[in-house]
Formats: structure tokens, sequence, C-alpha cells
């Protein structure tokens, strides 16, 4: 798996578990591509995607 892969397998699940959103591929349609989506929900998954930030950065030292 390349990192670029890995990096969007990563942004999907953390929208999947924190966001309900089933996928973040682009459907062209405003019902599938528009969510709403509470603010606790949008803090969790900035958490989760600053942690996996700080994970990846301690790799590359």
């Amino acid at each position: 798996m390349t990192n670029q892969t890995a990096h969007a397998d990563q942004l999907a699940s953390i929208a999947k578990k924190h966001l309900f959103i089933e996928t973040i591929e682009t459907r062209n349609s405003d019902s599938q591509d528009f969510h709403k989506v509470s603010v606790w929900g949008i803090k969790a998954a900035l958490e989760a995607a600053y942690a996996a930030g700080l994970a990846a950065a301690k790799e590359v030292e």
C-alpha cells in the first residue's frame, strides 16, 4: 500500500467513524455529497486527523 493510499484510507476511516459519512468520494449529488454533521463530530474528526498527523511525523523521524 502506498503512502497516498494509506492516507486516503485513513481519512475515509475518520470520516466514517466520527462523521458517519460512508464515503468521501464525490458522487455529484447534493443529497450524497453534503451532510449535516454535529460540532462534536467535527471536533472528534479533527482531533483524530491531528493525532494521525503526529503519528506520521514520528514515523519519519
